[in-house]
Formats: C-alpha cells, structure tokens, sequence
C-alpha cells in the first residue's frame, strides 16, 4: 500500500539530493568497504565483513525508504492552498483555551514535521485535531496529558 506524501518543492528537492547522494556516493563506499573487508581472510570468522554487510543492508533499506516516499510524493503548491480552513501548509494561529497562550503552527507532512520550526504533523494530534476548522472554531485535541482546547485564531500561507 503505497500512502501520498504531500511535500512542498523544497523538500521534494531535498529528497532528491539525498536519494542521489546516497545511491551514487553512500552505495559505492558501502561495496568497496565490503570488498576490503573480504580481502583480509576467512569470511565466517570477519567481523569487519559482517559489519559492512550489514551497514550496506541498511543502506539499502534507506534507499528503498527514500525512492517510495519520492515516487509518492505530491508537490503541493502554496499559491492555491486554501485559508478559509485548516490544511496541509497551511499557518494557523491558535490559542490555548487553558493557558490563553497563542502559538502558530504550519501543518505539514510527517516528513517535514520540526516543533522548534513551527512545523507540526498533519497525524499528529494536534494537526489532525485542527485540520478543517475555520476562523473561530474551538478544536478539542486530545493528547497524552488529557483535553487541549485551541481556538483558531488566524489561518494564512
């Protein structure tokens, strides 16, 4: 089952770049670290081999990460995002019904998710919890600690 990774141009391209770099710098020292370790003698008793082996099994798995979430990614493209509700890159301001604190979050794909940047996960609790409200709306999003409650107070790109 493959699942749609919305991501903006940038990041798109950032994946890219990694996935080229890992394929084209990352792969080639995973081999040459194997056939090195294969040189120095018995293979059953090489823990060097073992090692590069399983470090290129690793690599390759991350590869594979990479190539499925690019080839599902969807570029969203800011200028036709709506900000009458909630959604993917969209800015939200809210503020926290309990602690009258205001915040702003940028909805985003699991991917792009960073807090200290502002950006929060569209499956986190709060992303889902906001996704679709309007201007004014009361979101109650429960998170480990119990109830929050977050009312929506700006929506922008």
């Amino acid at each position: 089952m493959s699942v749609t990774n919305y991501v903006t141009q940038e990041t798109f391209e950032k994946m890219q770049a990694e996935l080229h770099t890992l394929k084209s710098v990352d792969r080639p020292a995973a081999s040459a670290a194997i056939a090195e370790a294969r040189e120095k003698g018995d293979l059953k008793e090489n823990a060097e081999y073992d090692a590069a082996k399983e470090a290129q099994g690793m690599l390759e798995a991350k590869i594979n990460t990479l190539e499925s979430a690019v080839n599902n990614a969807r570029i969203l493209d800011e200028s036709t995002i709506d900000t009458s509700r909630v959604s993917i890159l969209t800015k939200v301001t809210v503020t926290n019904m309990g602690t009258k604190k205001s915040v702003t979050y940028q909805i985003v794909s699991e991917s792009e998710a960073d807090l200290k940047l502002g950006k929060i996960s569209v499956t986190s609790p709060i992303g889902k919890g906001l996704l679709g409200k309007v201007k004014g709306d009361v979101a109650e999003v429960t998170v480990p600690a119990g109830v929050l409650k977050f009312k929506v107070e700006k929506i922008s790109v």
